[in-house]
């Protein structure tokens, strides 16, 4: 073998190389899409639960009370929402993991679960200005922390 034909190998090889890291890349790429889709299905799935007014109303009043959080019978007092009816929104967003919820003794205490609430700031923010760089994203994403 001449010193060409040791040219086109390694010439051949690289470019072997190159196609495997490029398949690679794509078939990762295309996984993370993947986990990218479930992540955005379950972020929606958060904004719908807070997507009504009396949701919003009650996590805004849960974190102006955080991190004690407030009796049921006080936040139906309080926003003037029927026990049956505040029962109803407050099952919402503890599905979606937006309230937390303990008894101590007859009482059940609500409130507002705030790294579920960083959690999803966190992803709105996460691409903020990568496009134009008008803004470090590290420092938008810092107000989540």
């Amino acid at each position: 073998m001449n010193s060409h034909d040791v040219s086109e190998l390694k010439l051949l090889d690289r470019r072997h190389y190159i196609s495997i890291f490029a398949e690679i890349r794509n078939m990762a790429a295309t996984g993370l899409k993947k986990i990218a889709s479930e992540s955005v299905a379950h972020y929606a799935d958060m904004f719908s639960a807070m997507g009504t007014e009396p949701r919003l109303r009650i996590m805004r009043l849960l974190l102006s009370a955080h991190p004690v959080g407030m009796v049921v019978g006080d936040l139906a007092s309080e926003l003037e929402i029927p026990n049956s009816t505040l029962s109803h929104h407050l099952e919402k967003l503890k599905n979606e993991n937006l309230v937390l919820v303990r008894r101590e003794g007859t009482f059940l205490w609500y409130s507002a679960n705030t790294e579920a609430l960083k959690e999803l700031l966190g992803f709105l923010y996460a691409e903020c200005c990568t496009r134009n760089k008008a803004i470090e994203p590290r420092n938008v994403i810092s107000i989540c922390k």
